[in-house]
């Protein structure tokens, strides 16, 4: 018994692209929302090239479980906030 699956549409995938840049510019810690922001960037391009409807629909499934991670990750840290650094208020000056 084989159940295939419709691989996720390119709308989806730019829509869970969005979802975690959005939600990983919510780090209050300047490290870990570049970090967090890079490398999803970097994760996003290096996958764009990926066909296979099970190989994407994996990766679909492992974005939305870090999208779950950041958003708690998000929340924790507002809870146990530090005080900005000073290239944040450099960047914050310059826009």
């Amino acid at each position: 018994m084989s159940c295939k699956m419709a691989a996720p549409s390119r709308t989806q995938v730019l829509s869970l692209y969005r979802a975690l840049l959005r939600e990983s510019s919510g780090f209050s810690a300047y490290n870990y929302r570049t970090y967090a922001i890079r490398r999803i960037r970097d994760a996003f391009r290096e996958n764009r090239t990926v066909t296979d409807v099970q190989e994407v629909q994996k990766l679909v499934n492992q974005a939305k479980e870090n999208l779950a991670m950041i958003k708690r990750q998000v929340a924790v840290g507002h809870l146990y906030a530090a005080e900005k650094l000073v290239i944040e208020n450099q960047e914050r000056n310059v826009s």
